[in-house]
């Protein structure tokens, strides 16, 4: 088995697919894979697509990916990924868990791709360590584990813990073990047959979403406001942040977002509010002031003039389709 701290000789992979998991994250992985075998003229790689009992998963997007091999049948890897995407929470089952945890005990290398970080976190074996997930489940996360530094870069390699975000991120990732073993050379050949213009580097903060034709000023304040709407900003800073003038700053996001900025700001905090109702099992008091509301009564009437129903029918309500729509744990 490859040494830890060797990224180059990292050899045999496996890829543990969560339900709902994002196929753009693991395709993308292997591919990484693929085409270093292919330029080099030989299978330097070998990877393996993993579930508990060997079962194709089905992916968000309806598709499975074959062959699917049982994770409790095969040889350990120098590098074990578990794959996640839509409701990770459900889909990280009490047996998933617990083979997780076996895992870890073996000190082999493990990651995780998209929302498979919260897998990780479930089992424990991240503490102590830095890791990535993505933005959808990032303030989750760190509200339920803030003992672990996550942070909102595209991917993270700490140590034996390798984490990233979805999308093209994987790769990106992957790269960086091809470099190791064969150079920057290889990177851009790789690059090159992907028609990707750059490499991309793990601490690059993953992307604020924007509208399109957004002036670089506004989304300067767009950037801020995202990143950290729980915390009492006033609408100066953001202005400053934006190199503007509160007057040029409100006339901008009339003209583009046909809102104030004290008025998208409450609806970034409502969003993430959604988001941690969904995600996590906070209490909606906890969610409130984790989203900047001063009262839990402000956060509720600011939630139902938004969304159409308070925090605790949200709550109610997304438990009730989880329960509905929950699967059979895997075999343990």
């Amino acid at each position: 088995m490859a040494a830890l701290h060797d990224l180059g000789s990292f050899r045999r992979f496996g890829f543990l697919t969560l339900a709902g998991y994002s196929m753009i994250a693991v395709s993308n992985a292997i591919e990484a894979l693929r085409m270093a075998n292919r330029l080099a003229e030989e299978d330097v790689y070998e990877w393996s697509v993993l579930s508990l009992d060997g079962t194709p998963v089905a992916s968000s997007n309806g598709l499975s990916l074959m062959p699917t091999q049982s994770a409790k049948s095969i040889e350990p890897f120098d590098a074990l990924f578990v794959c996640g995407g839509v409701d990770v929470r459900r889909a990280t089952s009490a047996s998933v868990l617990s083979w997780l945890r076996q895992q870890g005990r073996r000190n082999i290398a493990m990651g995780a791709l998209c929302t498979g970080t919260f897998a990780l976190a479930e089992a424990g074996l991240l503490r102590g360590y830095r890791c990535a997930i993505h933005w959808e489940n990032l303030s989750a996360l760190q509200e339920e584990f803030p003992e672990i530094d996550i942070t909102d870069d595209l991917f993270v390699i700490d140590r034996n813990r390798l984490t990233c975000t979805g999308g093209l991120a994987p790769l990106h990732m992957m790269l960086r073990l091809v470099e190791a073993r064969f150079g920057s050379v290889r990177v851009r050949e790789i690059l090159s047959q992907f028609l990707l213009d750059r490499d991309r580097a793990g601490n690059e903060r993953q992307p604020v979403p924007t509208p399109p034709g957004t002036p670089v000023a506004m989304a300067r304040a767009l950037d801020l406001i995202e990143r950290e709407s729980e915390r009492a900003l006033r609408i100066e800073e953001i202005a400053a942040a934006a190199r503007l003038s509160v007057r040029q700053l409100e006339r901008l996001f009339r003209r583009h977002l046909g809102v104030t900025p004290a008025a998208y700001l409450v609806g970034v905090r409502l969003e993430r509010a959604r988001r941690l109702l969904r995600q996590t099992a906070m209490s909606v008091t906890d969610i409130g002031v984790a989203c900047g509301f001063v009262s839990s009564s402000h956060f509720s009437s600011a939630y139902r003039s938004r969304f159409g129903r308070p925090p605790r029918e949200e709550r109610r309500q997304g438990t009730a389709a989880s329960s509905s729509t929950r699967t059979m744990d895997l075999p343990a």
